[in-house]
C-alpha cells in the first residue's frame, strides 16, 4: 500500500512542524505549507518534507497549494494568527484578517481537498484549535470566536462525510509553550480604559505559555487523531484537560466562566 499524503499547514514552527516531524517519522509523505517555503532556514525544516506555498489571505494562494498538494489523505488545519484586545478596540480589518486566515482559508483549503477524499473513500481532516473555544478568556475574542468557528465546521459536517470514509475532528491545545505570544498580534488604544485588566491578563497568559505543555504533546494527539478508525469530534490535551472539561459538562457556566477570569488574575 502507498504511503497516505498528509497536507500540513504551518509546518515551519511550532505545532504544525512538529505534526509534520511525526507524520514524516511514520511513514507518511508529508508536504509542510509556509508562505515562503525558499525563506526557511534548516532550523523550520524537517527532513523529509515537502515545502508547499501557502497564503491563507489569498484566495488564488490557496487554490494553487490545493492543485501543487493533489491527491490528499490527511489534512491538518494548523496554520493561524493569535491576536488579543479589547473588544471594543479592535479594528474590523484586524478581525477580518484573523477570520480570513484562522476560518476562512482552512475551510476553503478543506472543500477543495474533500472530493479527492471523497472519490478514494478515506480521508482525515483536523482543526487544530484551542481550548479558549472551550474556555473562553477576556481580551481573547476575536481568537475564541474563530476556534469557535473552525469547530463548528468541522462538527457539523461529520455526519456529512463520515459515510465516505471521510472524517473531521478539532484538536484543542491548552497552553503551549511555542513562543506564540511574542507572534500575537496586540490592539490596546492609548488611554484605554481596559489597560489595567488587559495587562493582567496578558502577563498570566505570558507566564502559563512560559511553562506550557511542548508543540510535540500536541502533535502526538493530533496523530492519534488522525489514525483512529473513526476519530472523536474533540480531543484535548493540557491544561488539567480531562479534569477542566468534566468541571465544565457538570458545572454551571458562570462558574467556568469565573474560574478563567481568576486563573488570569481578573477579580
Amino acid at each position: 500500500m502507498s504511503p497516505r499524503t498528509a497536507l500540513v499547514t504551518g509546518a515551519s514552527s511550532g505545532i504544525g512542524l512538529e505534526v509534520a516531524r511525526a507524520l514524516v517519522s511514520r511513514g507518511y509523505r508529508v508536504l509542510g505549507t509556509t508562505r515562503n517555503p525558499d525563506a526557511l532556514h534548516d532550523g523550520s525544516r524537517v527532513p523529509g518534507v515537502e515545502y508547499v506555498a501557502l497564503d491563507l489571505t489569498d484566495r488564488a494562494s490557496i487554490e494553487a497549494c490545493a492543485r501543487a498538494a493533489g491527491d490528499v489523505d490527511v489534512l491538518v488545519n494548523n496554520a493561524g494568527e493569535s491576536q488579543m484586545g479589547p473588544l471594543e478596540e479592535l479594528p474590523l480589518d484586524a478581525i477580518d484578517r484573523l477570520f480570513q486566515v484562522n476560518v476562512l482559508g482552512a475551510i476553503q483549503l478543506t472543500q477543495l481537498l474533500l472530493p479527492g477524499m471523497r472519490g478514494r473513500g478515506y480521508g482525515r481532516v483536523v482543526m487544530v484549535g484551542s481550548m479558549l473555544a472551550s474556555f473562553p478568556l477576556a481580551f481573547r475574542s476575536s481568537y475564541v470566536a474563530a476556534k469557535c468557528a473552525l469547530k463548528g465546521f468541522a462538527a457539523a459536517a461529520r455526519r456529512e462525510l463520515s459515510p465516505f470514509g471521510v472524517w473531521l475532528t478539532t484538536v484543542e491545545p491548552g497552553t503551549i509553550a511555542t513562543g506564540i505570544g511574542d507572534r500575537r498580534t496586540r490592539y490596546i488604544a492609548d488611554g484605554s480604559p481596559y489597560t489595567s485588566d488587559y495587562t493582567i491578563v496578558s502577563k498570566a497568559m505570558q507566564r502559563n505559555e512560559d511553562r506550557g505543555i511542548k508543540a510535540a504533546t500536541v502533535a502526538d494527539l493530533v496523530v492519534k487523531a488522525i489514525e483512529a478508525d473513526k476519530p472523536k469530534p474533540l480531543y484535548a490535551v493540557g491544561n488539567m484537560a480531562p479534569l477542566v472539561f468534566t468541571v465544565r459538562r457538570l458545572a454551571p457556566r458562570a462558574f467556568t466562566e469565573k474560574m478563567m477570569a481568576r486563573f488570569h488574575g481578573l477579580k
